[in-house]
């Protein structure tokens, strides 16, 4: 038998051994299976945790924690600045995209580069919040939660088609 026979051999026997610890081919996963990361937050707020987070808050967690990629106020650093419209970046997320929740979403999966999925859901409240509130969407006394998130007009919503609307249905 070649080399390349027995390597095939071998990884079908780890990964059926591996199936046969855990749950079948096919069989469904219950919640405490499935990571925080692993789900996912729907412009209706559909999917969003627990928590709560200010912009003031979020304003700390910023310097700690993201000004070195994006800069001290969020407009002028290297990396794609979250704050703007400047001469970086013309689109930044924090007011071009169409929903906050995507914000949010982004936010708790992607950051910081060097630690994604590391901030708390608080956390996560509290960064978008400073985001939305740094770009004028809301106000900076509005706490961010999983009720008020998906309330936040975008200011830029109108400007992207809804493939959903024309197809008759919304995924969510």
């Amino acid at each position: 038998m070649s080399i390349f026979k027995l390597t095939a051999a071998a990884l079908l026997l780890g990964t059926a051994a591996a199936h046969a610890e855990g749950p079948g081919l096919g069989q469904p996963l219950d919640a405490a299976e499935i990571p925080f990361y692993a789900t996912y937050v729907k412009p209706d707020g559909t999917g969003l945790p627990e928590g709560s987070g200010t912009a003031a808050q979020g304003a700390e967690i910023y310097a700690a924690k993201c000004a070195a990629c994006h800069g001290a106020t969020g407009s002028e650093g290297p990396v794609m600045p979250p704050v703007g419209p400047n001469d970086v970046w013309p689109k930044p997320a924090g007011s071009y995209w169409p929903y906050a929740t995507t914000l949010f979403d982004y936010i708790r999966r992607a950051m910081p580069l060097e630690a994604p999925k590391s901030l708390s859901d608080d956390e996560a409240y509290a960064l978008a919040a400073y985001i939305l509130e740094r770009n004028g969407v809301i106000d900076a006394e509005t706490a961010m939660t999983a009720e008020t998130l998906p309330q936040v007009q975008m200011p830029n919503h109108g400007n992207f088609t809804d493939v959903w609307a024309k197809q008759g249905a919304k995924p969510w």
